[in-house]
């Protein structure tokens, strides 16, 4: 039996949900869907500094299903700018 999923808080309510390579059409694009709690992990412990024990309280997470989200974010973001491909941020 599957563990129930925690409720994952997320305080981070993006304007741009979009990002694409400049000059390349958007119909000839792949695209890496970055979810909206893999975006709130990424804005705590890179953008804001957060150690991960600190991260993983605010987002009501353990620090491993933290470390998980990042590393599945960060692996998304280096694959897309990598080939070339679009991001695009969605809420599940």
């Amino acid at each position: 039996m599957v563990r129930p999923q925690r409720s994952r808080f997320v305080r981070f309510n993006p304007e741009v949900t979009y990002y694409k390579p400049a000059g390349v059409p958007i119909r000839s694009l792949e695209e890496e869907v970055l979810e909206i709690d893999e975006l709130e992990a990424l804005r705590l412990c890179d953008a804001e500094g957060m150690k991960q024990e600190e991260a993983s309280e605010k987002m009501n997470v353990s620090q491993s299903t933290l470390f998980r989200i990042l590393k599945n974010a960060r692996k998304k973001i280096a694959n897309a700018l990598i080939k070339g491909k679009a991001i695009r941020i969605e809420k599940k």
